[in-house]
């Protein structure tokens, strides 16, 4: 809250608000409450106990041993081993978790107004971007009040326990402001210090992610920010949380009036919520009691008052409403820099367009129809591939690079190079000679694929990421599927990523509050992943699509025959849906060409939707390739089929590397390790 009073009738009114809400969760408040007192460590579901226990030991929350040390001690189920390990998360800090709060709290700055010759510490903000603060709307409730306050960072105590030197940085709202009041947050432009450098290159800043896991009822939080406007302060772990509304959540926790704007983080130190407001104790008639339990009248001050909670606003929430912003292009790219855990990056904001089900009388032109081309004509005008140099690898040996889905509108030649630089660091790794990108043969139909997807949608009114969750997104795949199996790749995927076949799943995302059979498993593969819901929906929509429609298939073979070699030895390098295009490609290659080897790269087939239909009939070895190399990452939500245990694959070699985080998918990541460079390195380095 505002310690100003400038605007004490809006922050009475938000916690008025609180306190509705705080009302409105009695049953489930008291429901969980009692099952607190009875023992229960966490009473959440155990959906939501499996993925933050899965999140906890993916983000190096807790020390591997002291987990195989703790829960193998006794004989334990799944369920009770979920529990534990969030406990053991609770109860055993590492040494790293005091400076990576350090590091958390350097982002969290004071604000302050500017006033009549005054400055008056107002509230508290943290970066959350290289260049953008969050903070309550309350706070800042428009740009031009904005205009008047700065940023105070460093506005603490050193180890010494005497004040630090503090930093001021003016705010921007000219450059980005974005503000919402009902979810109580403002978003916020800083400007870069005198030498260039925007904020968060200085002080560091908070990766806010849609993604599941980061907590469940009963655990701790930790709230850093500046009460009442004093120096920087910190509310540490003792603050169980009790309720999670759509929107909001309540914890307890002891916080002041100039907490407001602070971030709520779990012990990992990620943020969670955004701490807005208090939760007053009311009497039989609805009157804010004062702690002595007398009603509280204006004048009295808001430290008269009892608070029996506080509320935060779900930092999925704010995301979701950031993804709905119509921005301009430079406010948007800003957006962008909040990373891709975000879900604000420019391929899940520009995610692709949809139809809704076609209204009466409204047909859907076949695949077979004229696409719309890129120049808006009739006549189509798709990008070709590019063939290799004739003297590449001596003339007899040919390097395919057959990439997967949402490659349209891109350049074949970049995209050639892109792939090229992650093999060669895999190759210097391995102690292997870089090839050169024009070496390497390079089929391309993502343009074509798109212009198939999009010519099946209806011409009913199109909806896009602003009006719909990535859920009610794969609701319209499904219905649209060629064959009805879309619903099926999803389950099948999100059995095999562990999702229990009983009872609602934990969500925190896009796809929250909605209902439907897809948001479930969609939910489950984005928690068990480092892929967002929108790229796991539209992957399986168009893996679906080629493999249930034939004209699909047919089109998208022939393009890549366009561009491929028809004689020597065939070193076929292929990801995502293209391990699925390049395992029906084997089938039809010229007898004149020999596959030697084969690389799939964060692929689908370990799915029986997927392998029992491609050419060649379910789990199948490839026709008359020598070698075969499977490269797959465990985050990789696309290749969450993997390792091919089948034994009707036949002999290959399974690779799991550890890629980058928020790059699981990734095929330059994928071709950057040394082993899966090397397998395609030597076989063309052979004599």
């Amino acid at each position: 809250m505002s310690v100003t009073g400038r605007s004490n009738e809006e922050l009475h009114e938000q916690a008025a608000e609180a306190a509705r809400r705080y009302e409105g969760s009695t049953t489930e408040r008291e429901r969980v409450e009692g099952r607190l007192a009875a023992g229960v460590r966490f009473p959440d579901t155990p959906d939501a106990l499996a993925v933050r226990a899965d999140r906890i030991l993916e983000r190096g929350g807790l020390s591997p041993s002291a987990v195989v040390a703790d829960i193998h001690g006794e004989a334990m189920d799944l369920p009770d081993t979920n529990e534990r390990i969030i406990d053991l998360s609770n109860e055993l800090q590492a040494w790293s978790f005091l400076p990576r709060g350090v590091r958390a709290g350097a982002s969290v700055a004071r604000i302050t107004l500017r006033r009549d010759g005054r400055e008056l510490p107002h509230g508290t903000g943290f970066l959350v971007s290289p260049r953008l603060m969050m903070t309550n709307h309350h706070v800042l409730p428009d740009e031009s009040f904005a205009r008047r306050c700065f940023a105070e960072f460093n506005a603490q105590v050193t180890v010494d326990n005497v004040p630090d030197t503090a930093v001021r940085m003016e705010l921007d709202p000219g450059a980005f402001f974005a503000a919402d009041r009902r979810l109580d947050f403002a978003l916020v432009a800083v400007t870069p210090a005198p030498d260039g450098r925007p904020p968060g290159e200085i002080f560091g800043w908070n990766r806010l992610s849609v993604q599941l896991g980061k907590l469940v009822l009963g655990e701790k939080v930790n709230i850093i920010g500046h009460p009442d406007g004093r120096l920087k302060e910190i509310a540490l772990r003792d603050n169980a949380v009790l309720v999670r509304l759509d929107d909001f959540v309540h914890y307890r926790t002891d916080t002041r009036p100039g907490n407001s704007g602070s971030p709520v983080f779990n012990d990992q130190w990620e943020v969670v919520a955004l701490h807005h407001s208090g939760v007053p104790k009311k009497d039989d008639q609805g009157r804010v009691l004062r702690k002595d339990g007398q009603p509280w009248r204006q004048g009295d001050g808001d430290d008269a008052i009892e608070w029996v909670a506080n509320e935060g606003v779900r930092i999925s929430s704010v995301l979701k409403h950031l993804a709905r912003l119509d921005l301009d292009p430079a406010r948007r790219a800003l957006l962008t820099e909040m990373g891709p855990d975000s879900g604000l990056d420019q391929s899940t904001v520009a995610a692709p367009a949809l139809s809704s089900p076609a209204a009466p009388g409204v047909t859907t032109p076949p695949a077979s129809a004229a696409p719309v081309t890129e120049s808006g004509t009739d006549a189509p005008k798709l990008r070709a591939g590019r063939p290799a140099r004739s003297t590449a690898f001596g003339g007899r040996r040919h390097l395919v690079f057959l990439h997967g889905r949402d490659q349209h509108g891109k350049q074949p030649d970049e995209l050639r190079r892109s792939w090229a630089s992650g093999l060669n660091r895999g190759l210097t790794l391995a102690s292997l000679p870089a090839i050169d990108p024009e070496d390497v043969w390079f089929p391309f139909y993502g343009t074509r694929l798109h212009h198939l997807v999009t010519g099946r949608e209806s011409t009913a009114e199109v909806i896009g990421l602003d009006e719909v969750s990535a859920a009610a997104a794969a609701e319209v795949f499904a219905a649209e599927s060629p064959t009805g199996s879309y619903e099926r790749l999803l389950h099948e995927a999100a059995t095999l990523a562990g999702m229990p076949q009983d009872g609602p799943a934990a969500t925190e995302g896009f796809g929250a509050g909605l209902v439907g059979a897809l948001h479930r498993p969609l939910s489950w593969l984005a928690a068990r992943s480092d892929l967002d819901e929108w790229t796991i929906a539209t992957f399986l929509r168009d893996v679906d699509l080629y493999l249930g429609d034939s004209a699909v298939r047919q089109s998208v073979l022939d393009s890549v025959m366009e561009t491929m070699p028809t004689t020597g030895e065939l070193v076929l390098v292929t990801h995502s849906l293209g391990t699925v295009v390049g395992l029906d490609l084997l089938t039809r290659l010229p007898d004149g060409l020999d596959p030697v080897l084969l690389v799939t790269a964060g692929s689908p087939l370990g799915l029986d939707g997927v392998n029992e239909r491609l050419l060649a009939h379910g789990p199948h070895r490839p026709p008359r390739v020598r070698d075969w190399v499977n490269v797959w990452c465990p985050t990789d939500g696309v290749a969450i089929g993997c390792p091919l245990e089948d034994e009707r694959w036949g002999k290959l070699t399974q690779l799991a590397v550890s890629n980058g985080r928020d790059r699981a998918h990734k095929i330059e990541e994928y071709l950057a390790h040394a082993g899966a460079a090397g397998a395609i390195g030597s076989v063309l380095g052979r004599a």
